[in-house]
């Protein structure tokens, strides 16, 4: 599978993303064999809980927007994958834990914060990107997002694309758990065992009830997010945004 580690033992199917390289950016592949991965767990016996990681130093930089072409080939496929992932977590009956060291930036955040349990580092990073570059939130993020830490929160985050670090996004209620960078592994790992040794129908109840009760409106985020992010892929503003981010520069948007 290009770039995704696929790892199934003792109850629990280990989802790594493994670009370290490029910080673990999102490219189409990933993001298809992901949503699979995540899909194809269910009714699976040997599958009990899911974890999602990030292979050295980030979790997940976003979608892969790297090469001068970029905004040429970026279309709303991204986003319809973006869509499937989470829809895949959100409503797969097994409990899906993001285990987030370093930044989680753009679509990467979004899947973060999709997961039932996110549990992130001291040096961990929450960022909602997309405006860097002339693009609106997507993967639900306008929705699990205001959900978590509410509008105020919600709205810094998205119009402003500031960082939240690990500890901050835990004080806000973004994240379930904080921990030492150096105990992420073990934590998660502890985590996952638990929830693979729980009651499956009670969790997997438990799971639909709460997000039907904190989430009822996710379907219609995700399709007012690829409405909006279509019109925007579409504008100078976010090709801009895209050449810029590829040179290493400061975008200069003018509002067309």
């Amino acid at each position: 599978m290009p770039d995704l580690r696929v790892e199934a033992a003792d109850g629990v199917l280990r989802l790594t993303f493994d670009r370290p390289a490029m910080l673990n950016a999102l490219t189409g592949e990933m993001a298809d064999e992901l949503a699979s991965a995540v899909e194809s767990a269910t009714g699976r016996d040997d599958v009990r809980a899911i974890v999602v990681a990030g292979e050295g130093a980030a979790f997940c930089a976003g979608a892969d927007i790297s090469g001068a072409d970029a905004h040429e080939n970026f279309d709303v496929t991204a986003l319809d994958r973006a869509n499937r992932i989470v829809r895949a977590i959100t409503t797969s009956p097994v409990p899906v834990v993001a285990s987030v060291g370093g930044v989680a930036a753009g679509v990467g955040c979004s899947i973060a914060l999709a997961a039932d349990l996110t549990v992130a580092t001291h040096s961990a990073s929450f960022l909602l990107a997309f405006s860097r570059i002339g693009l609106m939130p997507d993967g639900g993020a306008s929705a699990t997002v205001a959900a978590a830490v509410g509008r105020a929160r919600a709205m810094r985050m998205a119009l402003l694309g500031e960082p939240l670090s690990g500890t901050d996004a835990y004080d806000a209620g973004l994240v379930t758990h904080l921990v030492p960078d150096d105990e992420l592994t073990t934590y998660v790992d502890s985590l996952a065992s638990r929830l693979a040794a729980g009651p499956p129908l009670a969790l997997a109840a438990t799971k639909k009830a709460v997000n039907a009760a904190t989430l009822p409106h996710l379907d219609a985020a995700l399709e007012r997010e690829r409405s909006g992010q279509a019109v925007l892929l579409r504008t100078s503003d976010a090709a801009e945004g895209m050449r810029a981010f590829s040179e290493r520069r400061r975008p200069v948007f003018r509002g067309d």
